[in-house]
């Protein structure tokens, strides 16, 4: 990230004019984080043991890389995300209590309130779960069987590709295509339902 302030600024090559405006945020991640999902997923999984998190962690570079993009974008908006990805693994690894449950036959004995959500948290996350069905309903069906092999499979390009009898690159292209409509519907503010 370069030192300047929050004012309008345009990179050297004329790609991006940023305003500072959620409308241009919004476009710049469309535009230049979001196609770097697949690559990004991958050293996730190389990089980390809990495959299950790895959709968790994904998310959370996500949020870290548009809170930082808030306030200035990076020069090099790859660079500054897979520099974001591999920090926030070293967090994770220095914050991880490394404890078996195995060898804790007491869950008390561990002083950790049980991570039960209350109602209005399942209430949520039912909405939550509601709009997302609804967006995935949105992707145009290949795309659709792109995104779910890869996201809910698990499965890498490749074995997609072969799956579907297609090139990576058109697995790479759905998997774009599948990300942009999904964030179209649950992130664009003029498409949010009006509470």
């Amino acid at each position: 990230m370069n030192d300047k302030p929050d004012f309008d600024r345009e990179e050297a090559d004329g790609r991006l004019s940023m305003t500072g405006a959620p409308a241009d945020l919004h476009a710049w991640f469309l535009r230049e984080v979001l196609p770097l999902e697949a690559a990004l997923t991958q050293y996730l999984r190389h990089n980390w043991q809990n495959q299950a998190s790895v959709a968790d962690l994904l998310q959370e570079v996500y949020v870290r890389v548009y809170e930082a993009a808030r306030k200035q974008l990076p020069e090099s908006t790859k660079s500054f995300v897979f520099t974001t990805a591999h920090n926030l693994l070293v967090d994770r690894v220095r914050r991880e209590k490394v404890i078996p449950i195995e060898a804790v036959e007491d869950l008390e004995a561990l002083g950790v309130a049980a991570d039960a959500p209350g109602p209005d948290a399942q209430v949520t996350a039912r909405d939550e779960l509601r709009r997302v069905q609804a967006a995935l309903e949105q992707i145009p069906p290949r795309s659709r069987q792109a995104f779910l092999l890869f996201h809910v499979e698990g499965l890498s390009p490749r074995e997609i590709g072969q799956r579907m009898s297609i090139s990576e690159k058109t697995v790479s292209w759905h998997l774009n295509e599948s990300v942009q409509v999904l964030a179209d519907m649950l992130y664009s503010a003029d498409k949010r339902p009006k509470t």
